[in-house]
């Protein structure tokens, strides 16, 4: 659940403010589009990897800020403070030579996040809704490069083991067994 204060931090982020404030208290499920790249920019990943990558931030307890779900488009929204993608793209070129898919939303972009209390069905969610304003610390920019590189791995292993069962077990199908015949 986002706290006031993390309300506060989210709403600055608007051309207007105050008329942000209103919709929310109106609807606090209503998403609504914010400016990135000043109080914040946002890492986008497909569902599969940022919740993978999510789940092992948690897991490990590393640091993490706010982060958001479109379940309709099937991605996940990690906030950066502003100007982090170049240490970012930094750890990402360290660690793989062939890092994944990702966009990210600095100056001139928008993003569409969730009200302060969406349900749990709605489009967009909060994996984790912030709680206050974001750190300038280069560590969640390096952090979130370098697990996004790991679950990324472990997603396309999973992927080649689960591809490699299924075409042992259409293999298999075929065959009878002692007790068949």
């Amino acid at each position: 659940m986002m706290t006031r204060r993390g309300l506060g931090w989210l709403s600055e982020a608007a051309d207007l403010p105050e008329r942000c404030r209103e919709v929310w208290a109106d609807d606090p499920r209503r998403p609504y589009a914010l400016p990135t790249g000043r109080l914040f920019d946002v890492v986008v990943l497909e569902q599969r990897i940022g919740v993978e990558t999510f789940d092992q931030l948690e897991r490990h307890q590393m640091p993490v800020g706010p982060v958001m779900a479109d379940w309709a488009t099937r991605q996940i929204g990690f906030f950066l403070f502003p100007g982090s993608r170049a240490p970012f793209d930094r750890t990402l070129a360290s660690e793989s030579s062939e890092p994944p898919t990702y966009r990210y939303l600095g100056s001139n972009s928008l993003a569409v996040v969730p009200g302060p209390m969406p349900l749990s069905g709605d489009r967009y969610t909060w994996l984790r809704a912030p709680a206050k304003r974001l750190d300038n610390t280069p560590t969640h920019a390096v952090t979130l490069a370098a697990m996004l590189v790991a679950a990324h791995e472990l997603v396309l292993r999973a992927d080649r083991y689960g591809e490699a069962l299924s075409r042992r077990t259409a293999g298999d199908s075929g065959k009878g067994t002692d007790r068949d015949q």
